[in-house]
């Protein structure tokens, strides 16, 4: 799995002009999958993620987890975070995991961190426009398979 996590004050996702998930203080997640991931990489990145200390605390200092400040997370899902573009201009991405298999993994995904946080998504293979603004900036890549 890999994972951008973005730290925002407020985002959303629009499907064909309407908003299907919005959020405020919180994560936005870029979830990519490949076909290697399984329960094991979910359990991983749920747990680095509802407890990743990347907010502020009264001191200024990141101490502070999406827990932690009641934050929420929208999910979406990213099959081109497995772009190769080693060779020529157009990227492959033959290290995504095929639909059938990333739709089931990213739901389960989802499902696991909507028992931690609450949790807004996007639609699996939709053609999806993403808003967001950035807090801090903080951005971070999470890669289960980099452990």
């Amino acid at each position: 799995m890999r994972i951008v996590i973005q730290r925002v004050s407020q985002a959303s996702v629009t499907i064909d002009g309407k908003i299907a998930g919005a959020i405020q203080q919180g994560l936005l997640l870029l979830v990519g999958f490949c076909p290697e991931d399984g329960q094991e990489d979910i359990e991983y990145a749920v747990r680095k993620i509802s407890q990743m200390r990347i907010f502020s605390d009264q001191e200024d200092r990141m101490n502070l987890s999406v827990q932690d400040v009641g934050g929420q997370i929208l999910s979406i899902s990213q099959f081109t975070l497995y772009a190769d573009t080693k060779k020529g201009n157009r990227p492959a991405f033959t290290g995504a995991a095929k639909p059938e298999l990333a739709t089931a993994l990213y739901d389960q995904f989802n499902q696991k961190l909507a028992q931690t946080v609450p949790v807004q998504t996007g639609e699996f293979g939709a053609d999806m426009k993403v808003s967001l603004v950035n807090d801090g900036p903080v951005t971070i890549v999470l890669d289960t398979k980099a452990r």
